[in-house]
């Protein structure tokens, strides 16, 4: 596959591309310089440090065992449970000058249940969910239809146990009531800077000009209905047209077939034999908590997928705590809150390596992840050209959405992105010259970009991050098969 280097080439991809998103800029508006499309390493912090992360004794002051925030610490803390985002408090609104024409917001469902196939041997209380329903059914034309809601239920005469904690009454995975809760706030902060602050959004939910998005697991369906209500509460009970691509195809996931980007992250990745990547896992520190945290969830100790990397304990046990779950115990020995805090600490440190720290990580990510930065560029040229109604699209997806996302925009400092991460782009346009910028919030902040080419990305000329676009997928993704395709 194609990797990332050239400047050289990124003139030539850019091409008419280039003029097109310039076109409807006046002459006296700046021209960004061709795209720069090296990969340039993230800073240098106590998140991607490995004697930090190995022998460190905390976890940086983020925060894993609350949807709120304390009022004593800023709001751009980082929130495993529930990620800062944007909304009015902390919204900075632009120069007068400039008028907004179009937003673009993704984010991570919010919290939820651990996966089955993250929860332990021996799970030793149940998970209830009967603060919430869960509706499956679907309606012809004439839209009649009885609303079914599962009741989640074991059988005392099945010999055959679920996966999972015992007697539960939950799908896992499953947003819970508080992930719902905190689903609904989301867009009352969106709809609190973009009404309220901006008088951007209509006072009444128009399909025409709002566009929902969620991909084919319906946990972001689950998170949609609720953005939608805590934007329009009018919507409640109402139907909500949501859109989502065939299976298998899906760009926002993303799950589209790309066997060059699965072959390089293996390569220097989860279950690789890159020395960069074992110094983590073969460090003494760390296989003593393996050794630890085994024994007290019972997790076979040559179970390769728990022991490939840390997401499976961290799902567990970050899930555990984000709802006031008791840690895992053996006898009177329990998980304590170093050994979580290790955990999270390695966690947060493979993400960075795996999406950022690695040279190959901008190649494996544009690859698999490139599709729908050509649909995010695409919604941005037809805005400027006035040829769409749509004015605000919200896409609801998962941390391995937002994971390729950040490691596209070079983001400077990398984490796992936690419940609710939100990336915000705005199309602004100013009146006194035609000019056409964007702004890129992330964490409800401006994002800050390792790449010099793109830096912060606040009020930017629409050109650079077009072009860069460009430069990476080509124009309508028309690059990505190729970059797909194994060599």
């Amino acid at each position: 596959m194609r990797h990332f280097g050239s400047v050289a080439v990124a003139a030539l991809l850019l091409g008419s591309s280039w003029t097109t998103a310039q076109s409807t800029n006046t002459t006296s508006c700046p021209t960004a310089p061709p795209a720069d499309l090296n990969w340039y390493p993230p800073t240098k912090t106590v998140v991607n440090d490995l004697e930090s992360v190995l022998n460190g004794t905390n976890i940086y002051g983020y925060i894993f065992n609350s949807s709120t925030t304390p009022l004593d610490v800023p709001y751009s803390t980082y929130n495993w449970c529930n990620m800062p985002h944007t909304r009015a408090n902390e919204y900075i609104i632009p120069d007068p000058d400039f008028e907004l024409r179009y937003v673009e917001v993704i984010h991570r469902h919010h919290k939820r249940t651990p996966y089955a196939s993250n929860t332990f041997p021996q799970e030793q209380y149940p998970w209830l969910c009967n603060d919430e329903s869960l509706y499956y059914y679907a309606a012809p034309s004439d839209n009649s239809a009885a609303q079914i809601v599962w009741n989640i239920s074991q059988s005392p005469l099945n010999p055959f146990k679920p996966t999972g904690f015992p007697n539960s009454t939950c799908q896992f995975p499953q947003i819970t009531a508080g992930g719902l809760l905190d689903s609904r706030q989301h867009g009352a902060d969106v709809f609190s800077v973009y009404h309220d602050l901006l008088s951007f959004l209509p006072s009444t939910f128009d399909a025409d000009r709002i566009f929902f998005r969620v991909t084919n697991n319906v946990i972001t369906s689950q998170v949609a209905a609720q953005v939608a209500v805590g934007m329009y509460p009018s919507l409640d009970s109402h139907t909500v047209p949501v859109t989502v691509q065939p299976v298998n195809v899906d760009s926002l996931e993303p799950q589209y077939p790309c066997p060059a980007s699965e072959s390089l992250y293996s390569s220097y990745g989860v279950g690789s034999t890159d020395p960069a990547w074992l110094a983590h896992l073969t460090a003494p520190s760390t296989t003593q908590l393996f050794a630890r945290l085994d024994a007290l969830s019972g997790v076979n100790p040559s179970d390769t997928a728990w022991h490939a990397w840390f997401d499976h304990y961290f799902d567990n046990l970050s899930a555990r705590l984000c709802h006031d779950k008791p840690l895992p115990c053996n006898s009177s020995v329990c998980v304590s809150d170093a050994m979580t805090e290790s955990v999270f600490r390695r966690g947060i440190y493979e993400y960075s390596y795996i999406y950022r720290d690695n040279p190959h990580s901008l190649s494996a990510s544009v690859a698999s992840y490139g599709v729908w930065l050509a649909e995010l560029a695409y919604n941005i040229r037809t805005a400027m050209a006035g040829t769409s109604n749509v004015v605000y699209r919200h896409n609801v997806a998962h941390d391995g959405s937002m994971s390729r996302l950040l490691s596209m925009l070079q983001v400077d400092v990398m984490v796992w992105p936690g419940m609710g991460s939100e990336v915000v782009f705005e199309l602004w346009r100013r009146k006194s010259s035609g000019c056409w910028v964007v702004r890129v919030l992330w964490k409800g902040v401006v994002l800050r970009s390792s790449n010099p080419g793109l830096g912060a990305l606040d009020m930017v000329p629409v050109g650079a991050l077009l072009g860069y676009i460009d430069g990476l997928v080509g124009v309508n993704a028309r690059e990505v098969p190729g970059l797909c395709a194994e060599s």
